[in-house]
């Protein structure tokens, strides 16, 4: 049966036949896979409208009264709509809603309250941290002198009494929590009592867990933090952008790094789909979807463990699972290549002590955001444990992986997609 494609395509195909075959393409993969990248999702029929909306046609340098251009009155009305609603959300002083994305956002934090060769600490890259909180490859690990640090071997959590001790030994002027491969709930009092202590700027990065935090499924670093950084498309389920959220008195600092000091006009489009999301994170059943994300993620751990299968800390509190693959005798990126063959898609991560290079390592990274949005539950993440135990035992065996791409098809026929075609 032909799938049939968003109405948009066919006015695509009109002017440019190449592309519109590639983007429904892609359209038929997001529908007829399980996606399990952490930092994957769908977004609503209204997300994308908005995202595809006249908005990308105006250039409006400036804030909300204050712009560089004329003819702003109804981008006024569309960024103030998401600044109140963004601060409503998350109970926040002040937010920002026009970074580019999470990395710019984060660049703006260091441009807001550090000068070149400022200390800056926070969570290494290999034990789960960012990029862009100090690592060597990052300008933030270029142009700041940047302190690391890890978890603990045996548990594989973060040691805050080590954190506090090397915060003390290095007196950086930003502390950063949070990263893209931490399966645990963040103690996010504990880091700004750190901070305090040491006068460091206290930064959360919430880009992973923003729609956990907005759906009470994990507890919020506003209250906390100086500053809150996120990006948008994650568990927050909106376009791909950037948000931070501040105490007042940080609010100009941060409006001036991100305007003019790091972008000019936002893309007015994307802070039209944010508003969307962010009134859509405001209802009751955003908060179900929260808790249901834990609650699938922890589904697939506990498949996953009775199957023998290594996971980072033992299991998971939120949305993301980090696996080493170690004992099973086989690396990251060969299983995430057989895995998608197999109608699974995820992503090879190092884990912590990782022995093997950053392009082969050790382990994959498994999320619940996007099969969450489908409307699965636990029942089917046991199913999705159990299919990845098969491609692991066999990840060469071609017949196997195709006849699960084909259950997993039928699956996800249960379960469409939100913002694609039925």
């Amino acid at each position: 049966m032909t799938r049939p494609e968003s109405p948009g395509i066919a006015v695509i195909r009109q002017i440019d036949p190449q592309l519109a075959d590639l983007i429904a393409a892609e359209e038929r993969r997001q529908a007829d896979v399980i996606r399990l990248i952490a930092s994957e999702n769908y977004v609503s029929s209204a997300v994308l409208a908005a995202t595809g909306s006249v908005l990308t046609n105006k250039y409006s340098e400036g804030y909300p009264g204050k712009r560089y251009y004329q003819g702003q009155q109804y981008i006024d009305g569309v960024e103030q709509l998401c600044i109140d609603r963004a601060k409503g959300l998350f109970g926040a002083e002040h937010a920002n809603v026009q970074p580019y994305s999470g990395s710019p956002a984060n660049l703006a934090v260091y441009l807001a309250f550090c000068e070149p060769g400022d200390t800056i600490m926070g969570m290494a890259l290999p034990a789960g941290g960012h990029l862009t909180h100090g690592w060597n490859v990052s300008i933030t690990g270029k142009f700041f002198r940047a302190v690391q640090y890890g978890v603990r071997k045996d548990t594989g959590r973060v040691d805050l009494d080590e954190v506090r001790e090397l915060a003390r030994k290095e007196k950086p002027k930003l502390l950063f929590a949070g990263g893209t491969a931490i399966p645990r709930t963040i103690d996010f009092a504990a880091y700004a009592e750190i901070a305090r202590e040491v006068g460091a700027i206290f930064v959360a990065d919430i880009a992973h867990i923003a729609g956990l935090v907005a759906g009470g499924a994990h507890p919020s670093p506003v209250p906390h933090a100086d500053v809150v950084s996120s990006t948008t498309h994650k568990t927050l389920r909106g376009p791909r952008g950037g948000l931070l959220l501040s105490k007042e008195k940080h609010a100009k600092a941060i409006d001036r790094a991100v305007f003019p000091g790091l972008q000019g006009g936002p893309h007015n489009h994307t802070t039209a789909a944010l508003a969307v999301a962010l009134a859509e994170a405001a209802q009751p059943t955003f908060k179900d979807y929260a808790h249901q994300i834990v609650a699938n993620a922890r589904a697939m751990a506990a498949g996953l463990l009775e199957r023998g299968f290594d996971l980072v800390s033992g299991g998971t509190d939120n949305h993301l699972i980090l696996v080493d693959l170690t004992s099973k005798g086989v690396a990251g990126k060969p299983l995430a290549v057989a895995l998608e063959a197999a109608g699974i898609v995820c992503n090879y991560n190092s884990v912590p002590f990782d022995p093997r290079k950053p392009f082969d390592p050790s382990g994959i990274r498994l999320g619940a955001a996007a099969v969450t949005s489908r409307g699965m539950k636990e029942a089917e993440m046991r199913q999705v444990a159990a299919w990845i135990d098969e491609v692991a035992q066999a990840p060469a065996d071609a017949a196997r992986h195709a006849r699960i791409a084909g259950e997993v098809r039928e699956l996800c026929a249960r379960f469409p997609a939100p913002g694609l075609p039925a």
